[in-house]
């Protein structure tokens, strides 16, 4: 599967456990807010001010070594 920007954080972190420890090494502690369940990974990354097309591709390359 391929991460994209336009996945909701809840959806993330249901399709794979490794996940989550990525996104906070990247800074986003608020992982269990029900607010940011809905909010797409590009929100939260704008909220955060991380850059999502970095992220997204960190993401990627990790889940594909896997």
């Amino acid at each position: 599967m391929t991460i994209t920007k336009d996945m909701t954080i809840g959806n993330l972190l249901r399709e794979n456990e490794l996940i989550a420890p990525i996104l906070m090494r990247a800074g986003m502690h608020c992982l269990g807010c029900p607010a940011s369940q809905a909010e797409s990974l590009e929100e939260a990354c704008m909220v955060h001010g991380i850059d999502c097309d970095t992220l997204v591709s960190q993401i990627n390359e990790i889940l594909a070594d896997k």
